[in-house]
């Protein structure tokens, strides 16, 4: 692809590709092409002029080869990536905004009086309509006070103000309705499918293969603690699945043979072979879109007063409006009161503040499904952590196998990867990948596999019942013992590592030690976490009680708890709140999430298990703490912005009912101050709070 070098600085560089026309869907392929690349810290299209501008690390001539090696023909680049990009939705609002801005100076500059006079008794009509609807049910709201503002300035023969005040309402419902279909969609596109292998049913076997490779008519196994993908059929087993995502429902609904699942809900309990219905998708993300839209979740508690307040104070403008009449005798006077009401400030600012945040968030990688959500991590003083892949990080490591059964220890290590290839969790997946290093075929040899949750593994091979997990599970649940002789080897497995135990016919087999160390950043963010508020810190996890206690000290942490069940963490966030404190629970694995459900405010961090993130009310896709910060500072700041939207409105608007009482400035500038002030008001509500 041939470009020319618009303009550059260091890191930055903007080019015109030598490209006709370029088509909304073109404009994401190379968009996801360029940002999945290493060295390329952003980069943004224009689509209508074929620019692109990239930020970017290291080499200025290796981000130009990117370039010169693209080709939209060869570009890979998953289809739900370009399916519902929200580029055609912006571009759809933009033109409308122009549109508007364009018809009103036109039709100001260059029409004669008396058509633009006939033009703007003819848009009065729909408002007038509506403040009429709404008399007519007994209610007196916003679409009341804005009817009467047209009708009583037409009805004084000055159309002029009453365009003005018709054009700024147009504007301001344009940009509510841009910034909310953005920040829906933004949501949901958050909330879609974003899965790459299924475990195929082939031959009586499972087979781990691509989703492109899936059709319909397969049968596909799903785990417990796994995602469903596609729409489709029980064919045999039975489960739990958590439906919220599509219907709201809090409660896990029970899943048996002939029963549908849905593309995008997830396995609480059990195992399930699905029949594949569907194989795209793409009703996944309507379905979402619309349960957002008619859920409240995307309503904040201060959201909802602001917008109650302002249905409430139109009778009071109203009343207000009538008393300066009957005092004063003078329409203009009474005129001042009705063009300045407090209610189109409140309803147009404060959800656009909200969604801001949200979409804010976005840009960090953090998922948040909805407002109220954002002030409850504003008013949160407690937070408690799970330990793995939580506070240490999300890829532990295998740093030794010790065998107590005679057999190799890569032996041990092929058969415990054939058994935790199945389950999301991250001590699984570093055992899975230490048997990839190692290049050893683990084809499954075993019965189905029975995940105990927050224990472990049982399964059979070869007649032998084979079980792995933690100690509690493996020693005292499974009543195993340590072969004779082999206590001197047990007593001497080092300390510094995280241990999981297997063991085939209750006779301890083998001793995987994990390395799990702490985030780097995670003493910094803790320090950070207090002074932005927070006053307890806990950690909850399922480790030994030396694993735990290390952590916790050199942490710093007010309490510490260890081989903890999923029951006792979300136990423990429950008397937390019956004590009066707000808590954010954040975790990863599939035993955090009855106290993610408990929670006020649930996290899921990076790549944890799906039935995590699902049931999480927020998702922090960066593989770093630091953004548990930035996001208690958007929820500050947008609490912080609300409050200041309030004083600024009544400040404002009160200032011009005085001046336009006093007779100091006429009605025509008071509706214009009073838009104006409330057009600023809502853009500066769109700004980042973080910066």
């Amino acid at each position: 692809m041939k470009i020319k070098i618009l303009h550059e600085i260091r890191g930055r560089i903007r080019v015109h590709l030598n490209y006709d026309k370029m088509s909304f869907r073109e404009a994401d392929i190379l968009e996801y092409y360029l940002t999945s690349q290493e060295n390329v810290l952003s980069a943004k299209v224009y689509e209508r002029t074929s620019d692109v501008a990239v930020s970017y690390q290291g080499d200025r001539e290796e981000v130009l080869r990117l370039f010169k090696g693209f080709s939209f023909e060869t570009a890979k680049v998953p289809e739900e990536a370009l399916q519902y990009s929200g580029r055609e939705v912006n571009r759809e609002y933009w033109d409308r905004l122009v549109n508007q801005v364009v018809i009103r100076y036109g039709c100001k500059w260059f029409l004669p009086y008396t058509l633009r006079t006939a033009i703007t008794l003819c848009k009065s009509a729909k408002y007038i309509w509506s403040g009429l609807k709404s008399l007519a049910k007994g209610k007196i709201e916003v679409s009341v006070l804005d009817a009467t503002a047209i009708g009583v300035s037409i009805f004084m023969g000055d159309t002029e103000t009453a365009a003005s005040v018709m054009f700024l309402l147009g504007v301001g419902e344009t940009l509510e309705d841009w910034t909310h279909k953005k920040s829906v969609d933004d949501l949901a596109r958050s909330m879609s499918l974003n899965i790459h292998k299924v475990w195929l049913m082939a031959e009586g076997k499972e087979v781990l293969v691509d989703v492109k490779d899936i059709h319909l008519g397969d049968h596909i196994v799903v785990h417990m603690g796994n995602m469903i993908p596609f729409d489709g059929v029980v064919v045999e087993g039975e489960g739990s699945v958590n439906q919220a995502s599509l219907t709201g429902e809090s409660l896990p609904v029970v899943k048996k043979e002939e029963s549908f699942v849905y593309a995008g809900t997830v396995l609480e309990e059990g195992e399930l072979i699905v029949e594949v219905k569907e194989t795209t998708g793409s009703n996944k993300f309507d379905k979402i879109v619309t349960m957002i839209e008619e859920s409240e979740k995307l309503k904040s508690t201060m959201e909802g007063q602001a917008e109650h307040l302002a249905d409430r104070l139109v009778p009071y403008t109203l009343l207000g409006t009538a008393l300066v009449y009957l005092l004063t005798r003078n329409v203009t006077k009474a005129m001042a009161v009705l063009m300045v009401d407090f209610s189109c400030a409140l309803k147009l600012a404060m959800p656009i503040s909200v969604l801001s945040a949200i979409r804010e968030a976005g840009g960090y990688q953090i998922t948040v499904k909805g407002g109220r959500f954002l002030e409850q991590v504003a008013q949160a003083d407690t937070i408690v952590f799970d330990k793995t892949g939580t506070l240490t990080k999300a890829q532990p490591t295998v740093k030794q196998v010790v065998s107590f059964c005679g057999e190799e220890e890569d032996e041990m290590l092929r058969i415990a990867a054939c058994l935790e290839e199945h389950f999301p969790h991250s001590m699984a997946k570093a055992v899975v990948q230490a048997a990839k290093d190692k290049s050893l075929i683990h084809e499954e040899m075993h019965s189905k596999v029975e995940y105990i949750m927050a224990h472990g593994i049982s399964s059979m091979i070869d007649g032998r019942k084979v079980v792995i997990g933690s100690y509690h599970f493996v020693f005292e649940d499974e009543s195993c013992s340590i072969p004779a002789g082999k206590e001197a080897l047990f007593d001497q497995l080092p300390e510094q590592y995280s241990h999981l135990f297997m063991a085939m016919d209750h006779k301890l087999a083998a001793v995987i030690c994990i390395e799990d160390p702490l985030r780097e950043e995670a003493e910094e963010i803790i320090t950070q976490l207090r002074e932005n508020g927070i006053t307890k810190i806990v950690m909850m996890t399922g480790d030994s009680k030396r694993a735990a206690r290390a952590i916790g000290e050199k942490l710093g942490l007010d309490e510490c708890y260890w081989e903890v069940l999923p029951e006792d963490k979300a136990a423990f966030v429950e008397k937390e709140k019956a004590a009066g404190r707000k808590v954010i629970m954040i975790g990863d694995g599939i035993n955090d999430s009855p106290a993610l459900s408990a929670a006020d405010v649930g996290i899921a961090i990076s790549d944890g298990a799906q039935i995590a993130r699902e049931i999480a009310d927020i998702t922090v896709e960066a593989d770093s703490l630091a953004n548990l910060v930035v996001l208690r500072k958007i929820s500050t700041g947008l609490m912080k912005r609300i409050d200041s939207n309030y004083r600024k409105i009544v400040g404002i608007n009160s200032a011009l009912i005085v001046l336009g009482v006093a007779s100091i400035i006429q009605p025509t500038t008071s509706a214009l101050f009073h838009n104006t002030s409330t057009l600023l008001i809502t853009l500066d509500s769109m700004k980042d709070i973080v910066t």
